[in-house]
């Protein structure tokens, strides 16, 4: 089992701190439309799960799923039902479980980005769909974590290339249906500056430009869920179970029948 280094959780505290700042509630709001128009098309499915800093940051409120979990790096007394406590390397899931699994800065704040994936693609069935978003680099965000010395917020964590995020994804058999940049804001704390929109934010806030401050990606799972052979028995060994056997999470826990099991 990988253990998430130490820091790596006090920079995931901080981000969602951040959020609460005049910046951090504009990206988020951005992110949120974002979301929400990328998957205005997507039909609804039996679960939804989204792997984050926090679950206090939700997304993609707008889809039509049976289960909706979240997962959260920290545990605490007031969580709500529909969360569990994991790292975003290690899923309490089964495989082939999810039909929407949404990657919200996870691999920015993991020690371990590329397993962060590939856990996603473990649990996503086969045409399920990956939404992965992510710091760009290659933006007036990505110079500030570069000439900056704080590790505060979006400073303290990985800004991985969208060019790499999709060469990993082509690796576990993903297509990838859309991928862009958005949020031209500027990345600085100044309410004079965030609201005045420039002919960039304008022309390159919809993702035409490849240099806003992150990116989007949509992804189908192309690998068939596998096909599960069954021994073969005999009727008198066969005992009847009541219920269908729904799975769920909440609290680190897989929920089955209505009843919960440690993870």
């Amino acid at each position: 089992m990988k253990l998430e280094q130490p820091e790596y959780a006090e920079r995931c505290r901080r981000f969602e701190r951040w959020f609460q700042t005049p910046l951090g509630r504009a990206l988020i709001a951005d992110q949120r439309r974002c979301v929400d128009q990328v998957l205005a098309d997507i039909l609804p499915g039996a679960r939804q799960l989204q792997v984050g800093v926090s679950h206090r940051l939700p997304l993609a409120s707008g889809t039509d799923f049976a289960h909706k979990i979240t997962t959260t790096p920290e545990w605490s007394a007031d969580l709500p039902e529909g969360v569990a406590v994991c790292s975003s390397h290690e899923l309490p899931f089964p495989g082939d479980s999810m039909d929407l699994v949404l990657l919200h800065h996870s691999a920015d704040f993991s020690a371990y980005p590329h397993q962060v994936v590939r856990e996603a693609s473990r649990v996503l069935r086969g045409g399920g769909l990956l939404l992965h978003i992510g710091f760009n680099p290659i933006s007036l965000w990505g110079l500030r974590k570069a000439l900056s010395r704080s590790r505060s917020g979006p400073w303290g964590g990985r800004f991985l290339f969208r060019s790499r995020m999709e060469d990993w994804l082509s690796l576990l058999d993903f297509k990838v249906e859309k991928s862009a940049s958005y949020f031209m804001g500027l990345p600085f704390q100044n309410s004079r500056l965030m609201e005045r929109l420039s002919l960039l934010e304008r022309i390159g806030g919809h993702g035409f430009l490849p240099v806003g401050a992150y990116y989007c990606i949509l992804a189908t799972k192309r690998v068939d869920a596998p096909i599960r052979t069954r021994r073969r028995w005999r009727q008198s060994n066969v005992i009847t179970l009541p219920g269908t056997g729904a799975i769920g999470a909440s609290r680190g826990c897989i929920r089955e029948n209505g009843r919960f099991n440690d993870s």
